[in-house]
């Protein structure tokens, strides 16, 4: 026999396929620029409320973009333990605007000033990292209902930014929503970007942000509304040091507010990176998150250094990513090495910063509504049939949207209080966590596992047998023996151990148990006095025309005959109509040994599904473990 001649080529996942260059220059470029807007916004908006100098304020732009470079390749490219391997592109956080200006002008702003936010993005940044291995285990108080709430806020909350960019005069940079000039730059880069995604695959289609930034550019420089007298003024190259601004002072009030800030971001990088696992088709495992917050203390702590500020992933390139669809890390990697040039050079910086403001505000419109529907995607896990969820996912969007339509209103707060509930997303996020707290972790020992949520795994350990069978009965179609047998099983040291007892129960009784068993369950197609299908599992059998129900019913009475007991199908895997007829048919011909074990097999799926259900109703954390955040409780 001869050797092969070819050798097996290794599974590569998307996340980790290396594109040709000129590919990954293209969608760099595209995140860049995608990145750029939110990017020079912070250290604008902190110039501006601190009274720096123009000259500053570059300074601030050049330190941040090459900051937000090594943090892109930090997390995207990753080493031991830091960094989660994803394409997440890192920018500086819209939540630490707020309280960076408020250490600021507690300082007396200025430049001198920013001496005590550095010292305290340092200090909070190494809290961070050296707080992630604690942060993983309180994972299990961000389910589907919770990260799902955050990513939608983050996405609404960013909205108006783009808006405010869509109305604003290039040329002054102050909003003008009167002038319809500005909010058609925005709409036809929107419908450029749509265009190309309607009309366009492959390639073109994933560069549309891109190519609709560049449509809307050449407009409005052919319309006179873009000019590069900026370009002019800029050097050609540049590097702003380390402590350009001094050495950093530390101030315990400071510290504490950046420690409060980097948890929120926790939280935000947590919701981002689930968000980017979802779209890519990658696990998010806890220990992924703890890499996440190492990178981001690291970036942040380098931030602190290179006179920047706190990092985490940036929202508009998880739309992005999801827009376009291009899932590799080393595009971000990429894009991290384009910003680590333009670092360095100013004037080619400055081309960027000359996109026409409401160009950017048409392209940042897409991507931050983009981010919102993919939280709304995540709301879809979870079971809106329970009030507390509606009421948690309500509630926490009003306020965050509260806050955002109205900022000044935290003002009203006390002191420290104003910091903390700043802005939208971080207002919101506390209420979404504080609420799933309350509602589903408060006054409850061990966790909750019927009951609609009123009983404890301690409850059930310390239940009488006739209160269990009452309480779970039902998994086992009330068949006394299965329950008394899982009953016999306590104590039991968690839910799996509770389910483990049902399958073992139903699998483990003796020839007599288990014949009471099967029996126990009605034909398929039988139905009560009032027309109510008996086979209440069964949804594929629930509104059937007079045809197919006595096609059903044939086929069970035909099983019943052959073997004495119920046909018996799992109708979580066997939902269509057809596939119910054709597996039952098929079953006629086994033997009765093997449809015995076939059919309580069958059962035991039953059991199995039953049980989940139960646990849903009374705690949506553990029905996340079959969704992919059980992997993070």
């Amino acid at each position: 026999m001869s050797a092969p001649t070819k050798s097996q080529r290794k599974r590569v996942h998307p996340v980790d396929e290396v594109l040709p260059l000129p590919k990954l220059a293209a969608y760099g470029f595209q995140h860049v620029v995608a990145f750029y807007a939110g990017a020079v916004l912070v250290p604008i908006l902190i110039a501006n409320a601190l009274g720096l100098t123009s000259e500053e304020l570059v300074m601030l732009i050049t330190a941040d973009l090459f900051t937000c470079g090594i943090a892109s390749i930090i997390q995207a490219v990753g080493f031991k333990n830091v960094g989660v391997r994803l394409p997440l592109l890192q920018g500086v956080t819209f939540a630490g605007v707020t309280p960076i200006i408020a250490i600021g002008l507690a300082h007396g702003g200025g430049t001198a000033s920013l001496l005590y936010v550095y010292g305290a993005v340092i200090v909070a940044g190494v809290f961070t990292f050296l707080i992630a291995p604690v942060f993983i285990k309180l994972l299990k108080f961000f389910p589907p209902v919770v990260t799902g709430t955050l990513i939608t806020i983050i996405g609404l909350c960013l909205v108006p930014i783009g808006a405010l960019d869509a109305v604003t005069n290039p040329a002054t940079h102050e909003p003008d929503p009167t002038n319809l000039r500005w909010v058609l730059y925005a709409l036809g880069t929107i419908a450029v970007i749509v265009a190309i995604q309607r009309i366009f695959r492959g390639f073109m289609s994933t560069i549309a942000v891109l190519l609709g930034l560049i449509a809307g550019c050449a407009v409005a420089f052919a319309l006179g509304d873009m000019d590069f007298d900026r370009v002019g003024q800029a050097s050609m190259f540049g590097f702003t040091p380390p402590f350009a601004f001094g050495m950093p002072r530390f101030d315990i009030v400071a510290i504490i507010t950046m420690i409060i800030v980097m948890m929120i971001i926790a939280v935000e990088s947590t919701g981002s990176t689930l968000a980017t696992g979802e779209i890519v088709g990658k696990r998010v495992r806890p220990s992924d998150i703890g890499n996440v917050l190492r990178a981001d203390g690291v970036a942040t702590t380098i931030g602190g250094i290179f006179n920047s500020f706190p990092y985490t992933a940036f929202s508009e390139n998880v739309g992005l990513v999801r827009l376009t669809g291009v899932k590799s890390r080393w595009v971000v990697a990429a894009a991290g090495v384009i910003m680590i040039m333009l670092g360095f050079l100013p004037k080619v910086a400055a081309i960027v910063a000359s996109i026409p403001n409401p160009v950017l505000g048409g392209a940042a419109l897409v991507l931050f509504a983009t981010v919102a529907v993919v939280g709304i995607q995540t709301l879809g896990k979870v079971d809106f049939t329970d009030h507390r969820n509606v009421i948690i996912v309500t509630t926490s969007l009003a306020l965050a949207l509260l806050v955002t339509s109205y900022p000044g209103i935290s003002s009203a707060l006390p002191a420290g209080l104003d910091i903390l509930f700043g802005s939208g997303i971080s207002t919101g996020a506390i209420a979404a966590i504080a609420l799933n707290i309350v509602f589903f972790h408060l006054g409850m020992k061990g966790p909750r596992v019927a009951g609609g949520g009123s009983i404890s795994l301690n409850e059930v350990n310390s239940m009488t047998r006739e209160r269990f069978t009452e309480v779970f009965g039902h998994v086992v179609q009330d068949v006394a023996w299965a329950a008394d047998r899982a009953f016999e099983q306590r104590p039991f040291a968690d839910t799996a151990a509770l389910r483990e007892a049902f399958q073992d129960a139903v699998l483990t009784g003796s020839t007599e148990q288990q014949e009471e068993l099967l029996n126990a369950f009605h034909d398929l197609g039988a139905e009560d006095e009032t027309g109510q299908v008996l086979a209440a599992d069964h949804v594929a059998l629930r509104n059937l025309d007079e045809d197919d129900h006595q096609d059903v019913v044939g086929l069970a009475a035909a099983y019943r005959e052959h073997f004495g007991f119920p046909l018996i199908i799992c109708a979580r895997e066997t939902e269509r109509f057809d596939r119910v007829l054709r597996n039952g048919w098929s079953r006629i011909d086994n033997s009765a040994a093997t449809e015995k074990a076939y059919a309580l097999i069958e059962v035991a799926k039953i059991a199995n599904y039953r049980f989940t259900d139960l646990v849903a109703d009374a705690n949506p954390i553990a029905a996340a473990r079959f969704g992919r955040l059980n992997e993070l409780s």
